[in-house]
C-alpha cells in the first residue's frame, strides 16, 4: 500500500473517531436529560414546598440569614461542597462529578422586595425588614423565590446523577440582586453578583459558562431567550435642583426648583424621544422619586429627583447620559435655578453568548416540550451581567402566568399581585439541569 493511501486511510479513521465520540457525547447527553425529566418529577412536589416556604418568609438584600441557612443545609445532606458568607450571604455549592470535564456554573438570587403583600395566598408574607432605615413589609414580588426553589431542586436531580457527571456543577444562589437594602460605607453598598466575583468566586473555579433562568409572564412553562443584548443597563439618575427660597404668595422674589423640576421631568423625555437613536437600542428615562418643600405656602431651596435609565446598546447608553446632563442643566438655567446632575452607572447590559445559545436551543425544545420563542426585551436589567462579563452565559426566561390567563394583563416583576404559576417550576428545573448536564457531556 502506497504511502498516500496509508495517509488518506490514517486520516478517515481519525475523522471517522472523532465523529463517533462526538456522536457518542451527544447520545450520553441526551441520555442524561432523560434522567433529569425522571428525577425532576420526583423532587417537583418537595420543590414547590420550597418555593412557598422561602415565599412565607422573604428577606431583603443583604439580610437573607433564612434563606441561606435553608439552602446551605440542603446542599450539605447531598453532599456537595458548600460555602458560606461570600458577599455577606451569599452560598454557593461545588457538584463534582465521577468523570473529568469541565465546569458549569448556574446561579439562582434569594433576595426580596420592599412590597406589601395582599391576602390571599394560604403562604403569604407578613413579614417585615429593614429597608435603609425603615420597617417595610416584605414580599417575594420579582419571583426569586421560585428561583431558589428550583436550584435546591436542581441540585437534587444533579447530586443523584453525580456517578454520570462528566465535570463538575457549581450552584451560585447569590444575595442582593435587587440591590442592598441596609446603609452602608462606600465599597460595601453594592450588588450581590459584582461582589461576590470580587471575592474570588471565579478566581477559585472557573466556569465554562454560566446559565440564569427569570420567572416573568408568559406562557406557562414556556422558555425564551435571546442572543446579544438581553437584560438592560441600568444607571441611577440623581439631579438636585437649586433654588431660591421665599413665600408661596410671591414667587417672583423666588427661584422656584418645584417649577423647574417640572419642565425638567417632561424635558428629559426628549432625551428619549428626539435624541436617542431608537433604530439601535430602546431607551427608557424614569423619574421614580421627587422630593422637596416643607409647606403649601413656601417656595423652597432645593428639589431632589431620582430614577433611571436603561438601554441596551454601550454607545447609545453614553450619548443619552451626556444628554441627560446637558438636557437637565440647560434647562434648569433657563429658569435661573441650578442643578447638580449625578449618573451611577449600576449593570451593564446581560449579553447572551451566540454559540452558547445555539447549543442550547435544542436542550431547551425537548425541556419544555416545545414551548420556546424569543424573548421581549424586558426593560429590566440583571446583576448576572457581571457573570456575563466573565464567561460565555445564557440568560432564560421562564413563563408563569396560569393558562387561561393572558399573560399581557397579568401584574407584573415587582408588583404585589405578581403570580407565579407553580406548575412551571418543574420545567424550570428540568431547563436548568438539562443544560449543565449537556454543556458537561458535549465538550470536546
Amino acid at each position: 500500500m502506497n504511502e498516500k493511501r496509508c495517509l488518506s486511510l490514517l486520516c478517515s479513521s481519525m475523522l471517522t473517531m472523532s465523529v463517533g465520540i462526538s456522536t457518542a457525547r451527544a447520545a450520553d447527553g441526551t441520555a442524561l436529560e432523560s434522567e433529569v425529566r425522571t428525577r425532576a418529577a420526583a423532587v417537583e412536589s418537595q420543590l414547590i414546598a420550597w418555593r412557598r416556604d422561602i415565599h412565607r418568609h422573604p428577606e431583603l438584600g443583604d439580610q437573607e440569614v433564612r434563606t441561606a441557612k435553608l439552602v446551605a443545609d440542603h446542599l450539605r445532606s447531598l453532599g456537595i461542597e458548600v460555602q458560606t458568607g461570600v458577599a455577606r450571604h451569599g452560598v454557593v455549592g461545588i457538584l463534582r462529578g465521577a468523570q473529568p470535564g469541565p465546569v458549569v456554573a448556574l446561579r439562582a438570587d434569594m433576595d426580596a422586595l420592599p412590597v406589601k403583600e395582599p391576602a390571599g395566598l394560604p403562604f403569604a408574607s407578613t413579614d417585615k425588614g429593614n429597608y435603609q432605615g425603615n420597617e417595610v413589609s416584605v414580599m417575594h414580588a420579582c419571583g426569586h423565590d421560585a428561583h431558589t426553589a428550583m436550584l435546591m431542586a436542581t441540585a437534587s436531580v444533579l447530586a443523584g446523577m453525580k456517578a454520570q457527571l462528566p465535570g463538575t456543577v457549581m450552584f451560585i444562589f447569590q444575595p442582593a440582586e435587587e440591590g442592598p437594602s441596609l446603609f452602608m460605607p462606600g465599597p460595601g453598598k453594592t450588588w450581590g453578583a459584582r461582589m461576590m466575583l470580587e471575592e474570588g468566586l471565579f478566581k477559585r473555579l472557573k466556569p465554562a459558562a454560566v446559565f440564569g433562568l427569570h420567572v416573568m409572564p408568559g406562557r406557562s412553562g414556556e422558555i425564551t431567550w435571546r442572543v446579544g443584548s438581553t437584560t438592560a443597563s441600568s444607571d441611577t439618575l440623581n439631579i438636585t435642583v437649586k433654588g431660591k427660597q421665599g413665600h408661596g404668595g410671591m414667587p417672583w422674589f423666588t427661584v422656584d426648583p418645584v417649577a423647574t423640576s417640572a419642565l425638567m421631568i417632561s424635558g428629559l423625555q426628549t432625551v428619549v424621544s428626539r435624541k436617542a437613536n431608537l433604530t439601535v437600542s430602546p431607551v427608557v428615562v424614569t423619574i421614580g422619586s421627587i422630593h422637596g418643600g416643607t409647606g403649601p405656602n413656601i417656595v423652597p431651596d432645593s428639589v431632589e429627583m431620582s430614577g433611571t435609565i436603561r438601554s441596551y446598546d454601550r454607545q447609545v447608553r453614553k450619548q443619552v447620559g451626556e444628554d441627560i446632563r446637558l438636557s437637565a442643566e440647560k434647562i434648569a438655567e433657563s429658569s435661573g435655578a441650578h442643578a447638580d446632575v449625578s449618573i451611577v452607572p449600576m449593570y451593564d447590559e446581560t449579553v447572551n453568548d451566540e454559540a452558547l445559545a445555539q447549543q442550547m436551543a435544542p436542550v431547551l425544545k425537548r425541556a419544555t416540550d416545545g414551548k420556546v420563542g424569543t424573548a421581549a426585551l424586558p426593560g429590566a436589567a440583571e446583576d448576572f451581567s457581571f457573570y456575563a462579563k466573565q464567561t460565555p452565559a445564557l440568560f432564560v426566561f421562564l413563563g408563569i402566568t396560569p393558562e387561561g390567563q393572558d399573560p399581557a394583563k397579568a401584574a407584573p416583576n415587582h408588583n404585589p399581585q405578581f403570580f407565579v404559576d407553580e406548575k412551571a417550576l418543574v420545567v424550570g428545573t428540568r431547563a436548568m439541569a438539562s443544560m449543565a448536564v449537556s454543556f458537561l457531556a458535549r465538550q470536546p
